[in-house]
């Protein structure tokens, strides 16, 4: 949980993406972007919704978030 934590703060300060806990799980809202953050004990399901004008850069935006993951997994 401390791992998504961090992950939530990092989206909410680098997206400006409002997030919202309600016990183990994260919701997200920002300008294009929606989705939810569930937090097991050895894993983080992440689902991310895009808008329309957003699809386009899945692949990139997909890249993206992987590595912040990876590298904030890394670090908690």
């Amino acid at each position: 949980r401390t791992a998504a934590q961090k992950i939530a703060k990092d989206l909410n300060k680098r997206y400006g993406l409002i997030c919202q806990w309600d016990c183990d799980e994260v919701t997200f809202d920002g300008v294009g972007v929606s989705g939810n953050m569930q937090v097991g004990k050895s894993q983080i399901k992440l689902d991310v919704q895009l808008s329309f004008l957003l699809a386009p850069l899945k692949g990139p935006i997909e890249r993206e978030i992987n590595k912040q993951l990876d590298t904030l997994l890394v670090k908690a």
